[in-house]
């Protein structure tokens, strides 16, 4: 039963939020599975804390970008709620925490008025669409990415090619090659290039973080920028079909590809462009185009002079802009909290004096862009009244970390406690290196990466050791990592594992050693002429157990003794599915299908009709404890077992009823003749089924 009013304009989004609604009641009525429920509510940024009972809900911020009424949005949202902290991930997303399930449907409602989602923000789905925050503002980029990391986000929300993959998928547009959106590390990455006057982008695929890094293939130099929509489009069909699903750890798009074979996966993709709605997706760029006028307000009257403070924040805050006369400010946020009346304060001051936005960074601060010069003294000023004028934005001192064991149910050590620990450190040791922005340091609280440790210079990992018969919190330390542009990068080298509170020791040495033998060289050239070895003679001393003391059991930010306390993650977790649920399942993508075909999208209903007779298959696969690993396998074994063996009768084989979707194109008329085959097959297993059911 429906317990509030949406009151929504988007029919669309009003039934994705009122089915969120009546799936919560099936479960607690216990109704539907519980692993199938998850990976429901996680495709809706709906995310279990390591906290029993509450949820994190994650909001999808294409880009990065919000304005200043989605800002209030959000603030309501999270005072009403959740706990007033607003918390930036390190794919441009805002995360609040200690949310009822319950109360979900109605938070996402609230969201929506202002144009803010959390459709796919978690789950086997498309994740946010990250692209440089210096979009639009770079001098050093070709073109504005912004149109196109936009027109990819929107394109792909509620696809169905891409709503019950096997793992995740994440996708990059960088700015300019200095590639400071990292494109060799995702799934998909964009560097905008102009050929011959002709805008595209250098492509590069099956990049990753994770226990097993992997460095992306470059598949296109240039690839003309309306071809990049039917690109993507065709490369998650292929990893939707033949991408793992049984064995989560093996299920990204890296171990498909290192599987196949490049140039087998790339041959998968070009068969698959008959099946494909758009041959060329040219992207609309006028609406941005027409939205870049600049601000021109009155410069107000300062409180006071500006003292010291101000100059240095100046030196390392303020970064020029292609538009003459104008700046964007970085604003450095301590593990990427910041909270209600900070971020209240916030939208007022850039809906007043700037373009009435700020962007989300990948390192989890926020750029305030198209501030005018003169302007900036005032933002200083306001800036510190509400505690966000720190200098040393992207510097040393600025150390991007995953949540850990404060929130994540994977989290090993505190990856927190030691940022804030070190970040102490380099301001009263190290001051000089809060100017220096070609040096990384990056914390992740598990080997999953969140905190991309290991694509730092310096990068740190939360894990365990022992000393005796006790566990102890401690942290991996990876050195030589860093991103080389154009992508190209780098992943740092596993150099020793130390108890965490050690770590500041560990960098007060690296960064002594550092200054007294580089001799002008950048981090990543000294690390390599010194070698692996050199920095693990300089480090081993701090893991020798036999100098561990009493303190060192217990974990930054902690009081009590350590504890191991990994739970079970949701980064997209593998589902446990239930025949019937299967069946169930089935038939709601079928229907979703019909109502496809009766609004004349012809290729998003035959994709539904195909993600139907696969349902189908794999329910009647799992009635015969037959287990698959992907849904090209499905269809093999469902050849195998029942076909070849005449216990069910398609008149052909499942395979050539199936792939019929990548031999013809979306057209009506195959619409309407693959939805009867597919009504007909999903019928013909169902009875099947009840008839083995009722022997």
């Amino acid at each position: 039963m429906q317990s509030f009013r949406t009151e929504l304009e988007n029919p669309i989004v009003e039934r994705d939020i009122l089915e969120l609604e009546k799936k919560i009641n099936l479960f607690k009525e216990g109704k539907i599975d519980e692993e199938k429920f998850r990976s429901l509510r996680l495709a809706r940024g709906v995310y279990g804390q390591r906290q029993q009972g509450v949820q994190m809900i994650r909001i999808k911020l294409p880009y990065g970008r919000v304005n200043s009424a989605q800002l209030r949005r959000i603030c309501k949202v999270s005072e009403e709620y959740s706990t007033g902290r607003l918390h930036i991930t390190t794919r441009q997303d805002i995360q609040i925490h200690y949310v009822s399930l319950d109360r979900t449907p109605e938070l996402w409602a609230e969201l929506e008025r202002d144009d803010v989602t959390l459709r796919e923000a978690c789950g086997n789905t498309v994740r946010n669409v990250t692209a440089s925050e210096m979009a639009g503002i770079d001098p050093k980029e070709p073109f504005d990415v912004t149109p196109y990391a936009d027109a990819t986000y929107r394109y792909f929300l509620r696809n169905p090619v891409c709503q019950e993959m096997g793992r995740k998928f994440k996708m990059a547009f960088s700015s300019s090659e200095e590639d400071d959106a990292l494109s060799y590390l995702h799934d998909l990455g964009f560097i905008p290039k102009i050929k011959e006057g002709v805008k595209g982008f250098k492509v590069l695929l099956g990049g990753g973080l994770g226990s097993q890094p992997r460095h992306a293939d470059l598949v296109y130099e240039f690839l003309e920028a309306d071809q990049i929509i039917p690109f993507i489009e065709a490369v998650l069909r292929i990893f939707d079909r033949h991408g793992e699903r049984a064995r989560r750890n093996k299920a990204r798009m890296k171990f498909l590809i290192k599987d196949l074979g490049l140039d087998a996966f790339l041959e998968l993709v070009k068969a698959e462009k008959m099946a494909l709605p758009y041959r060329s997706y040219p992207i609309d760029i006028s609406e941005f185009e027409t939205n870049k006028s600049l601000p021109n307000p009155q410069v107000p009257v300062l409180d006071q002079a500006l003292g010291l403070d101000f100059e240095l924040w100046k030196q390392t805050n303020v970064l020029t802009q292609k538009q003459a006369g104008y700046v964007a400010i970085g604003v450095k946020v301590h593990l990427g909290d910041f909270f209600l009346a900070q971020a209240r304060a916030l939208a007022d001051l850039v809906e007043r004096f700037a373009k009435d936005e700020i962007r989300f960074t990948l390192r989890q601060n926020f750029l305030i862009r198209d501030v005018r010069e003169d302007l900036v003294p005032y933002f200083f000023q306001e800036l510190k009244k509400i505690g966000l004028a720190d200098r040393g934005y992207n510097s040393l001192g600025d150390i991007t970390a995953c949540p850990g064991t404060d929130t994540c149910n994977l989290g090993i050590a505190s990856s927190t406690g030691i940022t804030v620990e070190l970040e102490k450190l380099i301001v009263a040791e190290y001051p000089q290196y809060l100017k220096n922005q070609d040096l990384v340091i990056k914390i992740s609280g598990c080997m999953n990466a969140c905190g991309q440790h290991n694509m730092a210079h310096i990068g740190f990992q939360g894990m365990s050791m022992k000393s005796g018969k006790t566990v102890i919190p401690a942290l991996q330390v990876l050195l030589g990592g860093g991103n080389l542009g154009d992508g190209n990068g780098r992943f740092a080298d596993k150099v020793t594992k130390i108890p965490s509170r050690r770590g500041p020791q560990a960098l007060r040495i690296l960064l002594n050693d550092f200054e007294r033998n580089a001799n002008g060289l950048d981090f990543i050239s000294y690390y390599d002429l010194q070698g692996q070895m050199y920095f693990y003679e300089l480090l081993k001393g701090l893991g020798d157990a036999s100098t561990f003391t009493e303190s060192e059991f217990v974990d930054w930010g902690h009081e009590g003794a350590y504890k191991v306390a990994v739970g079970v993650g949701e980064c997209a977790g593998v589902v446990i599915d239930l025949v019937a649920t299967l069946l169930l399942e089935a038939l709601e993508k079928l229907e979703l299908g019909q109502e496809a075909l009766s609004e004349g999208r012809w290729s998003d209903s035959i994709y539904y009709y195909y993600a139907g007779l696969i349902n189908s298959a794999k329910a009647i696969l799992l009635s015969e404890d037959i287990s698959t690993n992907s849904y090209a396998n499905i269809i093999a074994q469902f050849d195998e077992v029942f076909i070849a063996t005449g216990k069910i009768n398609l008149r052909g084989t499942f395979a050539e009823k199936v792939y019929e979707i990548n031999q013809h194109e979306p057209t009506e008329a195959f619409a309407k003749a693959y939805a009867r085959q597919a009504f007909e097959i999903y019928h013909l297993l169902k009875n099947y089924r009840e008839e083995e059911v009722s022997e």
